[in-house]
């Protein structure tokens, strides 16, 4: 209904923090997913059906992942460590090619093996998608223009584009 009345940027969060699950990982992300899969397949169906998907960009990720080994808890070895070598996102409509799967990890799923995406890019392309160049976006800091998406170039990733 937000989108329908012309609202911009809708986030939508859990106020709880399960999926930071560094001990009974198995549990605390079961449960979140049978929170969360039924709700986000149904605002996808219902964008699509009111016809606003394809000028939404909707956005699915987090900060990190998650290592492929277990984390020694409290709880014995039931968790996992933050992992910022390799990550999963997903977005879907604005302009988002469907069913695209972009990057690969090596076979522990611990580092990006194939097609990286740094997070600078990441925010390049969903700055892309909302209309904005990622070099012209700034704010003036201390004499500087600083960039959301930092001073190494990033790239809008054009692989998933529609």
């Amino acid at each position: 209904r937000l989108v329908e009345r012309g609202v911009r940027f809708v986030q939508i969060f859990l106020e709880e923090q399960p999926w930071d699950s560094h001990a009974d990982l198995a549990a605390n992300h079961r449960a979140m997913c049978q929170r969360t899969d039924k709700p986000v397949a149904g605002l996808l169906r219902d964008l699509k059906q009111r016809g606003l998907l394809d000028s939404t960009l909707v956005i699915w990720g987090g900060e990190f992942g998650r290592t492929p080994t277990t984390q020694k808890s409290a709880n014995g070895f039931s968790g996992r460590d933050h992992n910022m070598q390799a990550f999963t996102s997903w977005m879907a409509g604005g302009g988002i090619k469907g069913g695209t799967t972009y990057g690969v990890t090596d076979e522990f799923g611990h580092s990006v093996v194939e097609n990286p995406v740094s997070v600078h890019d990441f925010h390049a392309t969903i700055l892309h998608q909302l209309g904005l160049h990622h070099q012209e976006l700034f704010y003036t800091r201390s004499g500087l223009e600083e960039r959301l998406t930092g001073v190494n170039p990033p790239r809008v990733v054009r692989e998933i584009l529609s």
